[in-house]
């Protein structure tokens, strides 16, 4: 089996993906913009061969570095980078070469925030409504049938990236004032984000769900610089678990990651923010490993390579968390400090690689402890501010 992996180096624990894969005896073929010297050592052992290619946006470039690789190695059977920036490249060469899984008329519809909202919508899953972007008057008039705040955000993005918030007309004129092409408006939702994380085989059974929390939503991550937490939950809530289930059955999701976002309302309903066709992002994947001491990398391998999972089973032992700091802000209690505080609850610590660090913090504590208080008292350790 030859597999075409695009940006195998990052994010830097996907190279996990890769050696997985190799384990399982596929040929497994990167092509990256990182110079093949610069790769780790597990991650070159494991590549049958690298096409290094500086800029992954190039798409001429892919095509050529993707049939040099069939015409090295013969047919290839999968593509994948399981990164949210390389969806639509992985698509359109899936389409050049005949290969199976999602396409780029697949992505343009289930990537965007106005297709996703019409799956929702159509399938019966709470959304909140949404709008393209046209001009002030069309947000204002929106606004008025909706009510305020509301968030802008382009229809096609990663995270919260170019993402804010109005709350008044004034502040829509103000939005205005830059360029809000391919941007939509949506009504603003006051919750609490939840995942609904997994994996799914090639018929559509869900054969891994598992669930995480954010202390703060990604935008006002971004927007505030907020010090951000993700912990997981040991059980799944059966409304949250029936709702994912009915939404990756809408998107018509196969043999794939998928990283469901939903806000839990104050009384305890769900609603649906956004699906994403790739792994939970930050370091929920290795998350996930130490919330079931299962290998999710490994699972996906075993995934790809077509064998029966139906009967795998896990069971979620402990809460999980990531716990974020930034550079520069004054926090009561040092490195050292927390690292005496906290003892065997501290998983690992590490600096965050700079593209990571407007959203979760330039620095991580991942904790692991059976009881959710005892995490929750940890982070505001952590956290705790001079």
């Amino acid at each position: 089996m030859n597999v075409v992996f695009i940006s195998p180096h990052f994010p830097p624990q996907f190279f996990h993906f890769v050696t997985a894969l190799r384990e399982r005896g596929v040929t497994v073929l990167g092509i990256g913009d990182a110079p093949y010297d610069a790769l780790r050592q597990e991650l070159r052992d494991s590549l049958t061969e690298y096409f290094f290619t500086p800029n992954l946006h190039d798409s001429n470039a892919l095509l050529r570095a993707t049939g040099y690789l069939t015409w090295r190695h013969g047919r290839i059977h999968r593509i994948d980078s399981l990164n949210e920036t390389w969806l639509e490249v992985e698509a359109q060469l899936r389409e050049d070469f005949h290969v199976p899984g999602l396409l780029p008329a697949d992505i343009a519809r289930l990537r965007s925030k106005l297709g996703m909202h019409d799956v929702f919508k159509q399938a019966g899953i709470p959304h909140p409504d949404a709008i393209p972007v046209k001009d002030a008057a069309g947000v204002k008039a929106f606004a008025r049938s909706v009510g305020y705040p509301l968030v802008l955000k382009p229809d096609v993005g990663v995270g919260a990236a170019r993402t804010f918030k109005v709350s008044s007309d004034a502040e829509v004129d103000g939005a205005f004032a830059e360029p809000l092409s391919g941007y939509i408006a949506q009504a603003f939702v006051r919750g609490t984000i939840v995942t609904y994380d997994g994996l799914v085989d090639r018929e559509g059974h869900i054969i891994f769900a598992f669930s995480h929390e954010y202390s703060d939503g990604i935008m006002e991550s971004v927007l505030e610089q907020k010090d951000l937490s993700i912990w997981s939950h040991k059980e799944l809530p059966p409304a949250l678990d029936a709702m994912g289930r009915k939404a990756v059955a809408a998107l018509g999701l196969r043999e794939r990651w998928f990283h469901l976002e939903f806000f839990r309302l104050a009384n305890g309903d769900f609603v649906a923010l956004e699906a994403n066709l790739r792994p939970p992002g930050a370091f929920l994947t290795d998350m996930m490993n130490y919330a079931c001491d299962i290998d999710v990398y490994r699972l996906w391998a075993r995934l790809l390579t077509g064998e029966d999972l139906s009967g795998f089973r896990y069971t979620p032992k402990y809460h999980v968390c990531h716990v974020g700091r930034r550079t520069g802000r004054e926090y009561r209690y040092g490195h050292a400090e927390v690292v005496a505080r906290l003892g065997g609850t501290l998983l690992q610590h590490r600096e965050l690689p700079s593209v990571f660090s407007s959203a979760l913090g330039d620095e991580m504590y991942l904790l692991r402890h059976s009881e959710l208080p005892a995490i929750q008292e940890a982070l505001r350790f952590i956290q705790a501010r001079s």
